[in-house]
């Protein structure tokens, strides 16, 4: 079997942008580990003919156009770039199986552009043979089999440090280390400085429970919080309704939140954080979260696929749930950091692409769209 995953390049690329590019890669090296798998190719959707540099490194794949690996491929997926759907149908007319594997959180995909004016993907509903969506997503199955006419089935989520492994040897080059680095022996608390990741392009992932958790926490114990970070916030600069939310809050007044444009994880937790604060709506398995479990950080979140068995969780939007798990952390993290590390590398190692289960439930999907007919299940 011959597959090929799209991508998208564009200029000024970073394997840091979201966590889709590096998602894609970690598929292809799944797929590579299978037997039956004779070639991955990565269908640059893109312009650049080649990923950003920092991926590199872990990509032994060919990287083509897809009308120049028509004749190379049996199994076609649409992941990180919309494919020409004229293709696509000459791709299925010759025997080959398309795959639309939906990463982003369907609905809102779906409906803000529509609402919002936005530029959004859309292409033809019934361009593809099956759907794979991830356990975040296994609510809007129903949707999706009625949008796209075709069987939907569900994937593993797929979680590597390679990315964080590389990115802290660049950091190390420059005198900086990332992961968590306890208080001095005897101190009572770690005070904890609060990066916010969320990208606030979607109702999705917003800053704005991460900031009020911040706030409540912060007036719980002042001690406790020594400031804010709150990441791609740039762009609501200047919108009244975020100036009221973020103008409202004592770590602003108290000049102890600052509000910057994007960066990369590791880079920025190296140098200016060490605690993530983190909320979601309807869209639990994000790489964000990972990468803060790996570098040993205390991770806030909502997510109810890490549940308790790593980081320290709040159900939905309870902000104060999520401040009493921020003050706790900043005096017991240090205490329990051995345990911490622990639970983080017993769940992480779970998603790993060579993990014999995600090897498992993949190879079935292939094998299943290879049949003679797709059953759903």
């Amino acid at each position: 079997m011959r597959i090929g995953i799209s991508v998208l390049t564009h200029t000024g690329q970073s394997i840091w942008q979201n966590g889709l590019g590096q998602n894609v890669l970690f598929l292809a090296q799944l797929f590579s580990k299978l037997s039956f798998v004779h070639e991955v190719i990565l269908l640059d959707s893109g312009d650049q003919g080649q990923l950003p540099p920092e991926a590199n490194p872990s990509c032994p794949f060919r990287i083509l156009k897809p009308r120049d690996a028509t004749d190379l491929l049996d199994v076609v997926i649409e992941m990180a770039g919309g494919l020409d759907v004229e293709w696509l149908d000459y791709m299925r007319a010759r025997g080959a199986k398309v795959v639309f594997h939906a990463c982003g959180q369907p609905y809102v995909g779906l409906i803000e552009p529509i609402i919002f004016g936005r530029s959004g993907y859309a292409a033809r509903p019934n361009r593809c043979d099956a759907i794979w969506i991830l356990r975040k997503d296994r609510g809007f199955k129903e949707m999706l089999q009625a949008l796209h006419r075709c069987p939907v089935f569900e994937a593993p989520y797929l979680w590597s440090p390679e990315f964080i492994e590389q990115r802290k040897r660049v950091l190390a080059e420059h005198g900086l280390t990332f992961g968590y680095q306890p208080p001095e022996s005897g101190a009572i608390r770690q005070p904890l400085a609060v990066a916010i990741f969320e990208p606030n392009i979607s109702v999705v992932k917003a800053s704005a429970i991460p900031m009020l958790i911040c706030d409540e926490a912060f007036r719980a114990d002042a001690e406790a919080i020594r400031s804010m970070h709150v990441l791609n916030s740039m762009q609501m600069a200047e919108h009244a309704t975020f100036n009221y939310l973020a103008n409202s809050l004592e770590l602003v007044k108290a000049k102890r939140a600052c509000f910057e444009g994007r960066h990369d994880f590791p880079g920025y937790m190296a140098q200016h954080a060490n605690a993530v604060v983190c909320h979601h709506w309807r869209n639990e398995q994000n790489t964000a979260y990972l990468d803060a479990l790996y570098g040993n950080y205390p991770l806030i979140h909502n997510s109810a696929w890490i549940g308790k068995q790593a980081g320290y969780y709040y159900p939905g939007f309870e902000v104060a749930a999520g401040a009493d798990q921020l003050v706790w952390a900043a005096y017991h993290h240090h205490e329990y950091l051995d345990d911490y590390r622990r639970n983080a590398q017993r769940f992480l190692a779970a998603l790993h692409p060579e993990a014999s289960g995600n090897l498992d439930h993949y190879a079935r999907l292939l094998l299943q769209l290879a049949g003679p007919c797709l059953e759903r299940v």
